[in-house]
């Protein structure tokens, strides 16, 4: 799958995430983007709804907050921008929000879903703790 050409407001907002240390609110990508001509936090929503279809943002559930993919070159679940589960371990001392992947666990999740006949259509993991440097 080839990636989608992104219009300006994407860009700048896929910018932003991608700059980002820790996952970010909508409102805080709207503050950071009012210099480029953002007025409405519908703009944001927009270009993060499409960021998301194509693969290339994700919101973490619990914090209401959106990262950059950081696997958006990766091949490994059959070509960029096709993700398997979606894990974050998120530290709740610091806030950064660290994104992982493991086929074992796609793989033992597929076989409970095959096993009921329920056809998921996402999956997120969110494991929160702390960080190796808060824990330190």
């Amino acid at each position: 799958m080839m990636s989608p050409a992104l219009t300006k407001n994407q860009s700048l907002v896929l910018d932003t995430l991608s700059r980002a240390d820790q996952p970010i609110s909508a409102y805080t990508i709207l503050d950071r983007l009012r210099d480029h001509g953002f007025r409405a936090p519908l703009q944001v929503y927009r270009a993060l709804e499409k960021l998301q279809e194509a693969g290339l943002v994700h919101r973490i559930e619990s914090i209401n907050a959106f990262v950059a993919c950081a696997h958006r070159n990766s091949s490994c679940c059959g070509g960029p921008h096709q993700h398997g589960t979606v894990a974050f371990a998120i530290c709740t001392e610091c806030g950064h929000a660290s994104e992982f992947h493991d086929h074992a666990i796609d793989h033992r999740l597929a076989i409970w879903a095959g096993e009921r006949h329920f056809k998921p259509h996402k999956t997120t993991i969110e494991i929160r703790g702390l960080c190796e440097t808060c824990a330190a």
